[in-house]
């Protein structure tokens, strides 16, 4: 008892091992577990494949915590094919490079691909820990005979080095519940995730601005992140809403689509291009702007000064979003399905819609004919985010994971 006592209180050596750190959701956490845990007085280095100063959280480059580079030599695709072998040696690489040439973590953790597991066991002084976002075989195309044979092994592989891991973390109940349908030779041995939910630091949205009737989209420019129905359902305000009502705001109303954009990623740029098309197709490119890769002040800015925020993803395993419109005061309409549904509190911090344009358009329209409605559903986001989402409570509970499996292995 007494050597676990002394755990506890003692700093950690914590090594996080994370694919690309870009900007995005799954970033976000990792960027936000590095600051907590070094916060509570652990040594903690990531170690990536790809990190651009340029193109990051800031956190990263503050000085907080050291993040090394290996790999970045090795293609993230050839020729716009092999994208999960590629990414897998990416973290081989990046993973074999931190156990030759530094020394011993008490913890290693390692998120979203689950191959490296079995090669940071060999480093026997550290514990690992599996962040899994949601099970990779399930994001994967299966469409054709060639693809469903290239990834049987992929899959097999994701699913018995998952299993290896000392502790596994999922984002939300929504992704245990995948989890345990998807794994099911894990779920019968008793393998269990634990739930660690993303976080949001409340602390750095102030009051919100007077809002101006505009809608704002935040999310990679990725078409399963099906941005095209916040396109469309603003079309259908503009087309439907103004012939209706006797409030005419909807002709003032504008919608912003801001998000990640990686200019080496031919989804990204081809997808943009498209929801340009589309708000043409519709009539309303006029009133749409888009903006690429927003720093997090002009995030801010953005969620400052809209009147609610669109979130469109179907079946989401988390969505960092959400959290942080509602740490901005402003609700949010979100599809009635995955994280959101564990995050967003349907008719009082936002709206849980079907995924159609006449659902979210409809829950636009009643933002617009009481602007109101904004006001006293952000008091109520932030108030929710601050009692459930903060980074605070985020690092307390990753924090005693981390310990508690460290005191496990030493009694």
């Amino acid at each position: 008892m007494k050597k676990g006592m002394e755990s506890k209180n003692s700093k950690l050596k914590i090594a996080i091992i994370h694919p690309d750190l870009g900007i995005g959701g799954a970033e976000r956490l990792i960027v936000d577990a590095a600051v907590e845990l070094a916060s509570h007085g652990h040594d903690v280095h990531i170690f990536t494949s790809h990190h651009d100063k340029n193109r990051c959280f800031e956190e990263t480059v503050a000085g907080i915590f050291p993040v090394t580079v290996y790999g970045s030599f090795i293609p993230r695709h050839i020729f716009y094919h092999l994208h999960a072998v590629c990414a897998y040696l990416r973290c081989m690489f990046v993973a074999l490079c931190m156990l030759f040439l530094w020394p011993s973590f008490d913890i290693i953790l390692a998120d979203q691909v689950s191959i490296v597991v079995p090669l940071l066991k060999l480093k026997r002084s550290a514990k690992v820990v599996f962040y899994c976002h949601f099970p990779d075989l399930l994001l994967a195309q299966h469409t054709t005979f060639t693809r469903r044979l290239y990834r049987k092994p992929i899959d097999f592989l994701e699913e018995i080095t998952t299993g290896m891991a000392d502790l596994i973390l999922v984002n939300s109940k929504f992704t245990a519940t995948t989890f345990a349908n998807t794994f099911k030779r894990l779920h019968s041995r008793g393998i269990r995730p634990a739930v660690l939910y993303p976080a949001v630091n409340v602390d750095q949205f102030d009051k919100p601005l007077s809002s101006k009737l505009n809608f704002l989209s935040i999310n990679r420019f990725e078409r399963k992140k099906n941005i095209e129905l916040a396109v469309s359902a603003f079309a259908m305000l503009h087309t439907h809403h103004v012939r209706t009502s006797e409030n005419n705001n909807a002709f003032d109303a504008t919608l912003t689509i801001a998000g990640g954009y990686d200019k080496r990623l031919r989804e990204n740029v081809e997808y943009l291009e498209e929801l340009k098309f589309l708000a043409e197709r519709e009539g309303v490119s006029h009133r749409v702007n888009f903006i690429t890769s927003c720093s997090t002040a002009e995030r801010n800015d953005l969620l400052s000064q809209c009147l609610c925020v669109i979130y469109t993803p179907k079946d989401e395993h988390f969505g960092i979003v959400p959290l942080e419109a509602m740490a901005a005061y402003k609700p949010v309409i979100a599809c009635n399905s995955g994280g959101p549904v564990e995050t967003v509190k349907d008719g009082v911090t936002g709206f849980l819609c079907e995924s159609t344009p006449q659902s979210f358009s409809s829950a636009m329209a009643k933002f617009i004919e009481d602007p109101d409605l904004a006001k006293r559903m952000g008091e109520e986001a932030k108030q929710h985010v601050m009692e459930s989402f903060s980074t605070k409570i985020f690092g307390q509970h990753l924090n005693d994971y981390l310990v508690n499996i460290v005191n496990n292995k030493e009694d």
